[in-house]
């Protein structure tokens, strides 16, 4: 097998068809998924990829097939934490029930066109410049221990409402202060407005891409085929809708999901680290030459992504579980389950729904 212009573009055509079929089947018709509906949707997905892995095994290499699973359950693991973000997005806008799935959809398609740009950019500064992995280990490296000095002093994520993507839309952008059905546009006294809606859309879509830049270097120290980089990613945010209402209301629940995330970008970043020094041509180390260390091969890479996060699971499940019956964990309130369903509920609520502000995420 090989990648070229026509692989690309067959592969883009098919994954262009998945998101068309999927809005033309399940969200142009605004409704709320049933745990039915979105987990045999995000079975679906998964069998897809299991299936795209059986097909590089059998017509590229065992390595490739291996590169991409790994890197496929990475983003995926990575996406799980960044549904609890999307649910506070979804919540601050008081997105009707009804219409998340739209938001969700077009927003992931439009953060997939963007970080194919950014992946075809890390790949290129990769191929100029070799050191780019020190760069890409010491940032995973970094955000791991952020990861858990933030979840052990117990700080809270920057309020939505002071994302710089967020406050930036609202400057620029006239938006309604009213839904208007799933219209992403509306006029309200002659002018032209965007909707609450669309402004969710495009946050969703920005703070996806800003997400990037922690899962994009990790699933480039598992693979430096550009190609695989973008399968895999493709693959975790098809099914990122489903994920999001099957995981709804279960996302407080793995409290220890953090630890086990820093855990595998740290694995990822020593794994960069030394990739770097085995290709080594800066000329301040080893005289430019190329130092002998082990690198972890992608059967080991499998092992220790797919063993912390069963362990991560278990044990989360394990104390949330001691907690509820020792009477300290109160009931979750769930800002995207929390919606009202349709445009006279969201009136009647509008008072009474709590404001992002007032919603501290744990990540």
């Amino acid at each position: 097998m090989e990648v070229h212009l026509v692989t690309w573009i067959i592969t883009i055509v098919v994954l262009l068809g998945f998101i068309v079929f999927d809005f033309y089947s399940h969200v142009k018709s605004p409704h709320e998924p049933t745990m039915k509906e979105a987990g045999g949707w995000m079975a679906f997905y998964m069998s897809l990829a299991g299936l795209f892995t059986i097909f590089l095994w059998f017509n590229w290499t065992h390595e490739h097939a291996l590169e991409f699973f790994n890197g496929y359950i990475t983003e995926l693991s990575l996406s799980i934490d960044n549904l609890f973000i999307f649910a506070l997005i979804i919540g601050s806008f008081k997105t009707p029930r009804a219409y998340q799935q739209k938001v969700l959809l077009i927003g992931i398609a439009l953060a997939l066109a963007m970080r194919l740009i950014f992946i075809l950019l890390g790949a290129a500064a990769i191929n100029a410049w070799s050191w780019v992995f020190y760069i890409f280990g010491a940032f995973l490296l970094y955000t791991a221990i952020k990861l858990v000095v933030d979840e052990v002093k117990g700080d809270d994520d920057t309020d939505i409402d002071d994302m710089f993507v967020v406050k930036t839309a609202r400057k620029v952008i006239p938006v309604s202060s009213k839904f208007h059905g799933d219209h992403l546009f509306t006029v309200e006294n002659g002018k032209k407005m965007v909707t609450p809606l669309m402004l969710a859309l495009v946050s969703i879509g920005f703070i996806d891409l800003m997400f990037a830049f922690d899962s994009i270097p990790a699933i480039f120290g598992l693979t430096q085929e550009p190609y695989i980089v973008f399968a895999a990613n493709a693959f975790a945010l098809m099914g990122l809708r489903q994920m999001f209402f099957l995981l709804d209301g279960l996302l407080e629940r793995l409290v220890y999901l953090p630890y086990g995330l820093a855990t595998i970008l740290a694995f990822i970043g020593v794994k960069l680290v030394l990739h770097a020094l085995h290709e080594n041509k800066l000329p301040f180390i080893n005289g430019g030459e190329g130092v002998e260390v082990p690198e972890i091969g992608n059967i080991t890479s499998l092992f220790v992504i797919v063993g912390v996060l069963a362990v991560t699971a278990i044990a989360s499940i394990i104390k949330t579980k001691r907690d509820e019956a020792q009477g300290a964990v109160a009931p979750d309130w769930n800002p995207a389950s929390h919606t009202p369903k349709d445009e006279d509920a969201e009136q009647q609520s509008a008072s009474e729904a709590p404001t992002s502000s007032e919603i501290h995420p744990r990540r």
